[in-house]
């Protein structure tokens, strides 16, 4: 191949790749603070305690001081965006009755800010922080709980985000939350799904982050690049018919969260190449649950994103010093620079999937015993649409591996590829190049 040819080939690949990528996701990465993240780090751990049962009338400490200052700190950003957020409490109480971490009755109260969309406003990609921390005895709601880390830092990191996020406008909502009640049984994450149910919310995903600021794990590795991204397989809500066919056709780990994971991994592969998502096939840590399972309950798709090394003497922890061991979840153990790279990771997911259209639906499959095989869908009506991208990858892939731009159209098939080799689904594309989250099949095409 003569050297002009070879320049030509490389040119056209180059910039190819470049016209999948979108200037303003660098913008936002740029605009996240590690500063701010640290400042509202520390005022959160200052608040001494913020155990869901704790003081809730005092200014300075307690739980009732944390959610006010977050309120007031979601009001200052939406007063910098003339009044772009809608900022609500949402409170449900809870009583002893409902589970063994309950010592009294109290409210569980969530600080919710909303984005709104201006083509789809009743959809939303959320991401979520946990506000109460708990020291040793999860019903101790009297010693210094600061927890620095959790969840300080995914709180923190839900500011910031929504601070760099309220200088654009989206297609789609995107809702900040602060989630109350995790400690005690993920009680805000129940109310708050509940409510997003009852309210009619369609939800695009929750990226639930807890823990996103520990770079040093307990085995000893220290890894500032490196994050989990933990989603359920399949879908809780899912039919017996459902289970049974995916005996036939598959599907086992193409859950609507499962596919929410991928979106977050691929996204910050492309514009973040210097991060390590890891995908956990798992919906939490082995036994242990996060503020997205209540939300997964409802066929909501959900992930938790978080550090890939925790220390656990750092975490549920009264703070002491027992055989030269600190324990204690205190600001030094804090990295502010890596809880600034996760908050990046999150907004331009939140940014990417709050541009791009709605998903396919109703996308059926077809090529039984036939060389090529053949997708369709229901076409988006949404004017920002310029088309839909198909998408394929080897049976034990963890992650989409071919894909190709098919027009906007609502039928193709690919020659040559054969359905038993592969799993498929499909996306759509706005026109500024954002996609959806990729549409698994549901149904066959019967012809």
């Amino acid at each position: 191949m003569n050297k002009l040819k070879f320049t030509i080939i490389f040119l056209s690949l180059l910039f190819s790749g470049f016209a999948q990528q979108n200037p303003k996701i660098y913008d936002i990465i740029e605009n996240v603070s590690a500063e701010r993240i640290e400042n509202d780090i520390r005022t959160l751990a200052n608040f001494g305690t913020r155990n869901t049962f704790s003081d809730t009338l005092s200014e300075t400490r307690g739980i009732g001081a944390a959610r006010r200052w977050i309120k007031a700190e979601f009001e200052k950003i939406s007063e910098a965006c003339n009044g772009c957020l809608e900022i609500f409490y949402q409170r449900t109480m809870v009583t002893p009755e409902m589970g063994n971490r309950v010592p009294k009755a109290a409210e569980v109260v969530n600080v919710v800010a909303i984005l709104r969309g201006k083509t789809n406003p009743d959809s939303y990609i959320m991401m979520s922080g946990d506000i109460d921390s708990r020291a040793s005895d999860t019903q101790d709601f009297t010693t210094d709980a600061p927890g620095a880390n959790d969840n300080a830092s995914g709180m923190a990191g839900t500011i910031e985000a929504a601070r760099v996020l309220s200088k654009y406008e989206f297609e789609n909502s995107i809702a900040f939350v602060g989630l109350s009640g995790e400690e005690q049984g993920l009680f805000g994450g129940k109310f708050l799904a509940e409510f997003a149910k009852e309210n009619k919310w369609h939800i695009i995903g929750i990226l639930n982050n807890d823990m996103i600021g520990n770079i040093k794990g307990i085995d000893g590795v220290i890894d500032n690049r490196s994050f989990r991204i933990f989603s359920e397989a399949h879908n809780p809500t899912e039919t017996e018919r459902e289970r049974l066919m995916k005996r036939y056709y598959g599907g086992e780990v193409d859950g609507v969260s499962r596919q929410l994971a991928r979106y977050v991994h691929k996204t910050t592969k492309t514009y973040m190449p210097e991060m390590n998502p890891i995908m956990i096939y798992r919906l939490d840590r082995f036994g242990r649950g996060g503020h997205h399972k209540p939300f997964n309950d409802l066929g909501y798709p959900g992930i938790r994103i978080m550090e890939a090394h925790e220390n656990y003497v750092q975490q549920h922890q009264d703070i002491r010093v027992e055989n030269g061991i600190e324990y204690g979840d205190v600001i030094k153990h804090v990295n502010f620079d890596f809880a600034k790279k996760l908050t990046a990771v999150n907004a331009i997911n939140l940014a990417s999937l709050a541009w791009a259209p709605k998903k396919p639906e109703n996308v059926k499959i077809g090529g039984a015993v036939q060389p090529s095989t053949t997708l369709r869908w229901d076409t988006n009506n949404n004017q920002n649409v310029k088309g839909y991208m198909i998408y394929w990858r080897e049976t034990t892939s963890p992650v989409w591996q071919y894909s190709r731009y098919v027009g906007n159209v609502n039928e193709f098939t690919l020659e040559n590829i054969v359905i038993d080799n592969y799993f498929f689904g499909v996306a759509s594309i706005s026109k500024d190049g954002f996609e959806s989250v990729v549409s698994f099949p549901s149904g066959l095409i019967r012809n």
